[in-house]
């Protein structure tokens, strides 16, 4: 039967929260640090600060009882048995990971370490950042009996993170030592064994108690090399499917018949087989280029990653080129906006494609309205309003007389528009769908030139039968 642990978290960004209020669902003691006295704040009152599902339930639930926030990281050390590295590894110019917050972090741990602890990377780190971490806490006097370093890669996605971290489809654990490994594997045996899924009210999801996740066991290098080739690998689908979608739009084939007829394949499977504006996020950019900057450092060519990247800078392009054919020239045209975040259910702009096409139509000389669910306050931060840049409170209001509409986010409810509505609220009745929401032949039925990815455009100017696109069997549209 598990047991409650002491546990710190350093960091409430999106990993670092998520994880601490999840430890404490599991029935763990924690302690989240960040050194940020606003955020911390902010968190004691009960607000979450990111838009993320069930984490206000979760932070309501136990903050003050099971978790408690604090600047303090010389007492989470001394309280706690684990301490989880929950911190940013931003891209450097380089592209390697700035892990200088990782160092700082150990550093100051190293100053309190009284008794034995497992310090644990939770942030995305290159290989052999389990060996600095050592060496840091080591330099500042600590002696080597005193604590282990274990790599536990986080596999979150943003607007399911907490479902995700209970409902993991594997936990990878990377120690070198017995008793580092045992103390994970304690922390996670309410999942590992089955018994939150008991709990009354316990989060919906995948795993039970009849099918718990399974806990794979590795060395520390194995561990980070995981999490690293796990995103580039996602990566590389994404691109692998736009190129396909690019192939598709030239030889005029449906990428949607072709994407099913790939994913059938059980050896490749359906999911991250949807084409689009490219990927985005806190974690595909910059992870790739990471992972290819360790490689170019220990002499390995993986020159892939490369392509891989320049298809992602290449789908944005030709998005831009999408909208220049719909409206033959740019300047002076008003353009609706339908999506900010990277992606739908979450209010991340981080190297969003959304966010790098609408400076790239300002620099054309368009002005936008755009409209996000979640994301318009970040959105604004980086893109201030300006006689250009408007952000309308719902999505009538940023289709209102504009000359186009553009969806550049998969929020389901731009995949629920009044499409009549919509073509007596545009000035002209286009629509460039860079997700893929819509079934073409409908959009043509509602009089509508519509233009997707990898699929052919429809257009008014043809007839009925010109323009019907076959849709694939199954295709939610």
């Amino acid at each position: 039967m598990s047991h409650s642990i002491q546990i710190a978290v350093v960091g409430s960004g999106y990993v670092g929260l998520v994880a601490a209020m999840c430890f404490a669902e599991m029935g763990h003691q924690v302690i989240c640090v960040d050194n940020d006295e606003r955020k911390v704040a902010a968190l004691q009152g009960g607000d979450t600060l990111i838009h993320e599902h069930h984490l206000p339930e979760l932070l309501e639930r136990y903050r003050n009882t099971r978790v408690r926030f604090t600047t303090d990281l010389a007492e989470a050390t001394n309280e706690c048995s684990a301490i989880f590295i929950a911190v940013g590894t931003p891209q450097s110019d380089s592209g390697d990971a700035d892990l200088s917050y990782v160092e700082a972090v150990a550093s100051e741990i190293a100053r309190h370490i009284t008794s034995y602890k497992v310090i644990v990377e939770k942030s995305t780190v290159p290989v052999y950042t389990n060996e600095w971490i050592r060496r840091v806490i080591e330099r500042n006097g600590v002696n080597r009996e005193m604590f282990d370093v274990v790599s536990n890669p986080e596999f979150l996605r943003e607007g399911t993170a907490v479902a995700d971290f209970l409902h993991p489809d594997r936990i990878v654990v990377g120690a070198d030592s017995e008793r580092a490994a045992a103390l994970l594997s304690a922390i996670y045996a309410p999942l590992t064994e089955g018994d939150y899924y008991k709990n009354e009210g316990a989060i919906a999801g995948c795993c039970s108690t009849s099918a718990p996740p399974p806990l794979l066991q590795t060395s520390t290098k194995s561990a980070e090399i995981i999490k690293h080739a796990s995103n580039a690998f996602l990566a590389l689908k994404i691109s692998f499917i736009n190129a396909v979608s690019n192939l598709c739009e030239a030889a005029d084939a449906n990428v949607e018949q072709v994407a099913r007829g790939i994913g059938l394949d059980s050896r490749i499977g359906p999911k991250f087989l949807r084409p689009g504006i490219g990927y985005g996020g806190s974690c595909f950019p910059k992870d790739v280029a990471a992972f290819r900057s360790v490689a170019e450092q220990m002499g390995v060519d993986f020159s892939l990653l490369s392509e891989v990247e320049k298809i992602n800078v290449g789908q944005k392009k030709r998005f831009l080129s999408k909208v220049r054919s719909a409206l033959w020239t740019l300047r002076g045209k008003k353009l609706a906006v339908l999506g900010l975040a990277f992606k739908g259910d979450t209010d991340d702009i981080r190297e969003s494609p959304a966010i790098d096409l609408v400076e790239m139509l300002l620099a054309e000389g368009c002005s936008v309205v755009a409209y996000d669910p979640a994301a318009m306050k970040r959105a604004e931060a980086e893109l201030p309003a300006s006689a250009q840049m408007r952000y309308a409170s719902n999505i009538d209001e940023a289709a209102a007389d504009a000359d186009a509409l553009l969806i550049l986010t998969d929020w389901p409810e731009f995949a629920q528009l009044d499409l009549r509505k919509l073509n007596a609220t545009l000035r002209y009745p286009i629509v460039i769908d860079g997700r893929n929401l819509y079934d073409p032949n409908v959009m043509f039925d509602h009089g509508f030139t519509y233009m997707s990815v990898g699929r052919p455009t429809i257009t008014q100017t043809h007839t009925r039968e010109q323009s019907k696109v076959p849709t694939s069997a199954g295709s939610q549209k």
